[in-house]
């Protein structure tokens, strides 16, 4: 009976698994013809927390990264945007820097969730729904102040701003963090809702 439980529930994690992936990939295919400023507005965060959630960091890790190599395919399109000129200026880094914030993003959802839900899960996913953008965007920023500080310059020259790192925040950056930060905090409620159901009634 255990075997066959355990079985059961492997089963059962691994379909989540999958359907978690395909609806990241699906928003963020979606998602990708939604421009604010030059980069694409996501919603693939969203299930990203869930999976974190209900899964715990390891599952938030698999599905930033599957994040990640959607963003990355998505970009290498003929409306690639930035990601094609960050390519010519230097691959590795800009492979590593695609996929390291989005894994990252979903590692660190997870974690917070696993630490604030015992005494809050409405928090907990405040919490992890307000952090997943600020990973995400953070350690692009930080990858754009250091080793691809001479793409921004250029770029931002040829923009016509004289401050690198004011056209990062502002043109690159700006509105399309803002708006993901705030739907993910107003989505924040509906998300708890989903791992609260999930784990009273499929678990």
């Amino acid at each position: 009976m255990n075997t066959r439980t355990n079985t059961h529930q492997k089963v059962r994690k691994m379909t989540m698994y999958a359907l978690l992936a395909a609806l990241v990939v699906l928003l963020q295919v979606f998602c990708t013809f939604i421009k604010i400023g030059p980069f694409p507005f996501t919603l693939a965060l969203t299930p990203i927390i869930v999976g974190a959630a209900i899964y715990g960091p390891g599952c938030g890790a698999f599905l930033g990264f599957v994040f990640s190599a959607a963003v990355f395919i998505m970009g290498l399109g003929p409306d690639g945007g930035t990601l094609i000129p960050m390519i010519q200026y230097n691959f590795f880094a800009t492979v590593v820097l695609c996929f390291l914030k989005g894994t990252a993003a979903g590692a660190v959802a997870g974690i917070v969730y696993k630490l604030l839900a015992k005494k809050s899960p409405l928090a907990a996913t405040l919490t992890a729904s307000a952090l997943t953008p600020i990973v995400n965007t953070g350690i692009f920023a930080l990858g754009m102040m250091s080793i691809f500080y001479g793409f921004l310059s250029s770029s931002a020259e040829a923009n016509g701003s004289a401050s690198p790192l004011g056209f990062l925040y502002l043109t690159v950056i700006g509105l399309n963090f803002v708006v993901e930060f705030i739907v993910n905090i107003a989505l924040g409620t509906v998300i708890t809702r989903v791992i609260d159901y999930f784990n009273k009634k499929v678990r």
